[in-house]
């Protein structure tokens, strides 16, 4: 049997299929995704350029070894201090405008409700439209309300410092761990250009997952991760084999 909407139309279309997920953390874990491929990636580059500079001076696989670690330490844990520092004081940025907000509202709900309905209305709602949606989300959480109108802040998902030190740390440790490996368990007349296979294909993926996280065309982004490594690569290793020969 046809239904009434159908008859003389055609079927009816199925509702169109969103690929943005609808939520209000989506945002976040995008961001924490984006820092840990942008983690991974520096662990990548930082790594191979200095295990690629020792090994071009010549070093043993117990001196790459040391150096490596020594270099994935202090990378992981710079970027893991960097990111607490970053976020602690976004953290703090966000704490304050939010008991600004508190303060205000406390002292002046009438006017924090003109100010919202206001909002609403410069984002294209008529007037009286603007001011019912004002007063029916300041009674449900007047906070909430303005938070995420005038502020982009969300109360309840404020960040986290921790978490992102951690993910720094943890992203940082693992892209390190491919430039080392590669460099100490392959015979020393392959290591380098075993090392440099992996990393450059190691870039390869994380200038496609960070470009597409962003939303961006993924080439460009590839070519640029790729070049940047390489550059990178190539220096330190020019240096390595200048300060191995003035040394030998």
């Amino acid at each position: 049997m046809t239904d009434s909407r159908t008859r003389g139309m055609g079927p009816v279309p199925p509702p169109p299929d969103h690929d943005e997920a609808h939520g209000g953390g989506l945002g976040g874990r995008l961001n924490w995704l984006r820092a840990a491929v942008l983690g991974a990636n520096d662990g990548v580059v930082s790594t191979a350029g200095l295990v690629v500079g020792v090994a071009g001076a010549n070093a043993s696989s117990t001196e790459l070894l040391t150096a490596g670690l020594a270099g994935l330490l202090a990378g992981s844990l710079s970027m893991a201090a960097g990111e607490y520092v970053s976020v602690s004081t976004q953290r703090d940025a966000e704490q304050a405008a939010l008991a600004l907000e508190r303060r205000e509202l406390r002292l002046t709900p009438e006017a924090e409700l003109a100010e919202l309905a206001g909002l609403y209305e410069a984002k294209g709602l008529d007037p009286e439209l603007a001011h019912q949606v004002a007063v029916q989300l300041t009674a449900h959480d007047a906070l909430a309300a303005h938070a995420e109108t005038e502020l982009g802040i969300d109360p309840d998902e404020l960040t986290n410092p921790w978490h992102a030190a951690w993910a720094s740390f943890a992203a940082f440790t693992v892209g390190a761990l491919l430039p080392l490996l590669a460099i100490v368990l392959p015979p020393q007349s392959v290591r380098v250009w075993v090392t440099v296979l992996a990393v450059l294909a190691a870039l390869v993926v994380t200038g496609w997952a960070s470009a597409r996280l962003g939303g961006a065309e993924p080439r460009r982004a590839v070519l640029r991760n790729v070049l940047g490594g390489g550059v990178a690569m190539g220096v330190t290793y020019a240096v390595g084999v200048l300060l191995g020969a003035s040394t030998a």
